[in-house]
This record gives C-alpha cells, sequence and structure tokens, in this order.
C-alpha cells in the first residue's frame, strides 16, 4: 500500500496544501523523513466528527455478532499490511522489529479479544420481574441494559504506534461498545497511522458498514485537537500521553456547554518498593531486574519503574545497580520533544540539592539517550515535591528509606499511580499487610514481585488509576472492561417486547 500523506474523514481521502505539511522524524537517523502529511484542516475535522454522528444510529443498533465479526476484520486487515507496516514504523519510531511484532500482534490479539467479549454480552441485562399483585403499588418490570455513548474521540500515543494508537485499545473499546470513531494520528508516526488507516477502510468495506464509523485525522496543530474534543457531535474521548497535553485537552471538554467524559491516561511513576531482606539477600537479582525493566523500551513505557525505595543499608544493591546502569544499552528516545524534555529533567535532577547521579550510561551514538540512576534520601524526598515528577526516560530516582515509618510517610506523600510492586521475600511479605493496603489506595494494579512493565491484555487487568495516572480512577484502557467508558445505563421500564430487540 502506497501512503498519501493525507487524512481519511468518512471514506474519502483529504489533503489541502494550504493548512500546511508535517514530516515524520527518524529518531535513530537524526533527521526527517521525506514523505510529508496534510494539516487536516479545520472543515475536515467538522465533516470527520459530523459522518460519525451521522453512522452512529446503524451502527450502535448493530448486533454484537456484526460488530464482532468487523473488529475481528480490522485484526486481519492490520496483519495483511505485512512488512510495509512494520517496516514504516521502524522508520518512524526507531523500535527495534522484534518489539513491533510482538506490540502488531498485542493489538491484533486485543482487537480479538473485544470481538470474543462482546459476542459473549450478547442479550446481557438486568432484569426485576413485573408484580401486580404488590400492595399497596404494583410492581412495574424493569430491565437495566447498556447503550453506546455515541463519538468517541482517540488519540495516538508516541510510544505504542499500534497498541495505543490507531487500532489501539481505545479504538477496539469504543468500536466493541457501538460507538463510531475519529482518531486524531500522532504526528511522530503519521504513515504508520495511515496504513492502520487503510486497513479499517478495507473493514468497512468488507462489512458494507456506513463510512462514518471510523475517521483518521492527521495533524501537527494543537488547535486540531481542541476543536476535535470541542466538536458537538464528540461523546467522549480516549487520550494517552502527557500529563500536561491530557489537562489541555480535558480543559478544552470542561469549556464544552455538554460535559462528557475524558478519559486520560497520563503517567506514573510506579514505586518499587524493595523490602529489606529482598535488599540483603537478593541484591543481584532486584537490581539487575530493576535495571532491565527501566531501560526496557528505552524507558518510554507508562508503566517504566521511575522510583524505587529501597532500605538505607542495601549496598550492595546500590552497588550493582550503578554498575548495571553504567554497562545498559540505551538509544534513541521516541521524538524530539521527548529528547529535549528528558535533557532538561535530566539535568535538573543532576543540579538539585541532596540529589546524587549514581551512575549514567555512555550512548553509542551522540543522540541518544543515556539511562541515570539518581539517589536521594526518604527525608529529602519528602521535602521536595518536585523529585516525585515523572521523567520520562530511562532515569530512576533511588530513595533510600530509614525505617518502615519512612517508608510509609514516603508512600502517603505520593500522587496516583498506574502501577506499584513490593518485591519481598517469604519473610518480608508476612508483615506486608499493612504496606499494601496503603499502596492499594495509590494505585491501578499493584504487584508482587514482578517488575510493572508490560501489561497483561485480558478480562482482569486494570491500567489507569488515581489523579494524575488517569482522570477517572474508575476506568481502564487496558482489558475488556475499558468497553463500560463507552456505553451508559439505561433503564426500560414496562417495555413491550418488540421495542426491545
Amino acid at each position: 500500500m502506497s501512503i498519501t500523506g493525507k487524512s481519511l474523514v468518512a471514506g474519502v481521502w483529504l489533503g489541502n496544501e494550504a493548512e500546511g505539511q508535517f514530516q515524520a522524524y527518524n529518531p535513530l537517523a537524526g533527521e526527517n523523513i521525506s514523505q510529508s502529511y496534510f494539516n487536516a484542516s479545520s472543515a475536515d475535522i467538522d465533516q470527520a466528527a459530523l459522518q460519525a454522528a451521522a453512522a452512529f444510529p446503524s451502527y450502535s443498533r448493530l448486533s454484537n455478532e456484526k460488530r464482532a465479526d468487523f473488529i475481528e476484520t480490522i485484526a486481519e486487515e492490520i496483519l495483511e499490511l505485512g512488512d510495509v507496516l512494520l517496516d514504516t514504523t521502524a522508520a518512524e519510531t526507531g523500535l527495534p522489529m522484534m518489539r513491533l511484532q510482538g506490540e502488531r500482534m498485542r493489538t491484533v490479539n486485543q482487537l480479538r479479544l473485544f470481538a470474543q467479549f462482546i459476542r459473549e454480552r450478547s442479550g446481557n441485562e438486568i432484569v426485576d420481574e413485573a408484580d401486580p399483585n404488590r400492595e399497596p403499588l404494583p410492581k412495574p418490570e424493569t430491565r437495566l441494559r447498556h447503550i453506546a455513548l455515541g463519538p468517541v474521540a482517540v488519540f495516538g500515543a508516541s510510544n505504542f504506534p499500534y497498541a495505543f494508537s490507531t487500532a489501539g485499545g481505545d479504538t477496539a473499546s469504543a468500536l466493541a461498545a457501538g460507538c463510531p470513531v475519529v482518531v486524531k494520528g500522532h504526528p511522530a508516526h503519521p504513515g504508520t497511522s495511515e496504513l492502520v488507516a487503510q486497513a479499517i477502510e478495507k473493514a468497512i468495506n468488507k462489512c458494507q458498514l456506513h463510512s462514518g464509523v471510523f475517521s483518521l485525522v492527521q495533524s501537527s496543530k494543537p488547535e486540531a485537537s481542541v476543536q476535535l474534543v470541542q466538536h458537538p457531535a464528540i461523546q467522549a474521548v480516549g487520550f494517552t500521553g502527557s500529563i500536561k497535553v491530557g489537562q489541555l485537552l480535558q480543559k478544552a471538554c470542561w469549556e464544552r456547554q455538554q460535559n462528557i467524559p475524558f478519559y486520560g491516561e497520563l503517567g506514573a511513576v510506579n514505586p518499587q518498593v524493595v523490602m529489606p531482606a529482598m535488599a540483603s539477600d537478593n541484591a543481584q537479582g532486584i537490581a539487575q531486574g530493576l535495571v532491565d525493566s527501566l531501560v526496557m523500551g528505552n524507558g518510554q513505557f507508562c508503566t517504566n519503574p521511575g522510583l524505587w525505595l529501597v532500605p538505607e543499608s542495601a549496598d550492595e544493591f546500590r552497588s550493582v545497580a550503578s554498575e548495571a546502569i553504567s554497562k545498559a544499552s540505551t538509544t534513541a528516545l521516541l521524538t524530539q520533544g521527548i529528547s529535549a524534555a528528558y535533557s532538561a529533567s535530566t539535568i535538573k535532577l543532576a543540579q538539585t540539592e541532596n540529589v546524587e547521579l549514581l551512575a549514567s550510561s555512555a550512548p553509542e551514538q551522540p543522540h541518544f539517550s543515556a539511562a541515570k540512576l539518581f539517589s536521594t534520601s526518604g527525608s529529602a524526598f519528602l521535602a521536595n515535591q518536585e523529585l516525585h515528577e515523572e521523567v520520562f526516560g530511562p532515569a530512576a530516582l533511588m530513595v533510600s528509606y530509614r525505617d518502615e515509618d519512612e517508608l510509609k510517610a514516603i508512600i502517603s506523600s505520593l500522587e496516583g499511580q498506574l502501577t506499584a510492586s513490593i518485591h519481598g521475600l517469604e519473610q518480608d511479605l508476612a508483615s506486608a499487610q499493612a504496606l499494601s493496603q496503603q499502596l492499594a489506595h495509590k494505585v491501578g494494579r499493584l504487584i508482587f514481585n514482578q517488575m510493572p512493565t508490560g501489561v497483561e491484555v485480558c478480562y482482569s487487568m486494570n491500567h489507569g488509576g488515581p489523579f494524575p495516572s488517569s482522570t477517572d480512577v474508575r476506568s481502564t484502557s487496558v482489558g475488556t472492561e475499558a468497553y463500560h467508558r463507552f456505553v451508559r445505563p439505561i433503564c426500560y421500564q414496562n417495555a413491550p417486547a418488540h421495542l426491545l430487540s
């Protein structure tokens, strides 16, 4: 398939030179890619939202079986793209081929899981039977069902070009719920977005659906994002990205006359609690494991372990971790913006009072990032709120806690997180109930003796947490429960059977 550089608006590929163009950046080569992409016009965005609204009545009434067939067809069409998709994404992201192959299959399997999920939900409702003989008043029959919200705006993420982008979890869950989708492609990987949009367009045509069921708008202009979330036809938003951009879009939603749900997954430092016996008896294993998790994906996972809470006495752990960091292999960060932010954040940390740079890796190329491990005391961490901020990239802050009371104080001071891990031997975990309960109120997923990087796509997964890790503590952006973000409850009372089909 060839790349046009255009946006897909309800079955029509549109591009207007008057709106300007942008290019993707090859992070490994350190240069722009020659292909240019048209910025979507205001009229394009308006049309995409209006056509999504036009498609909503027929698509939301489609049977679960037919929606499942459509979602599975998208999965098959993505696989049909073959190496063209993988090669395009590799150039735009610098991610290794094995990682991209794995993420592509995760995305395909995620689509298939939602297809399976909605097939299982066929006829799913809660019914309270009528009781005409009840005193003093007869009891009516009531049925609780869930219906689709309406058109959904989805924002592609820079760090997951497949799984959290054009046909990623937000799109899959919205389509499963019966909601048409307008995707705002991420400007870091526009070629990838277009190819996946071409696969979705093929699926729409094969399944003979309204073309407004899916649109992709490409733009490097911030105002395009604001226009999309403020369009009256849009009824919910799915976003994965930085706290700063997420809050700007959430504010744009609040400025609407109609309030709509904004499901933002914004970031976290994902604290790793290393218990005393683990730090003493397995210093080598736990230190190497944390470093491996930290540099996985070059530190650009939302579940990256950016905060390590270790006992003051863990000298061997510090030594092993420092050596592992110095030997870590890193590469270029995904975008120039991420690279600049990482550089600024690590320089700021290195210059912060009571913070020590324990170790840094030696990048192979000047424009590659260096893995960094910083250290501070528990008291310094508690006194400086800026040390709690996420550094997006392969850097971690090791905080030494004096005793259990200081550890609990540190955890109490944390904002909401996507995940936290407790690493402990049997004797550690035997007395960790209070610690576990405290952490549970800070996170969306609590992990024991495993690293946070990697999210299983399944029925029981929760990928979200208290603010600022996400904007709605009740929701998940991974797993089948994500379906519930894009439906609302409706009660039918005394409804004729033929109107409930």
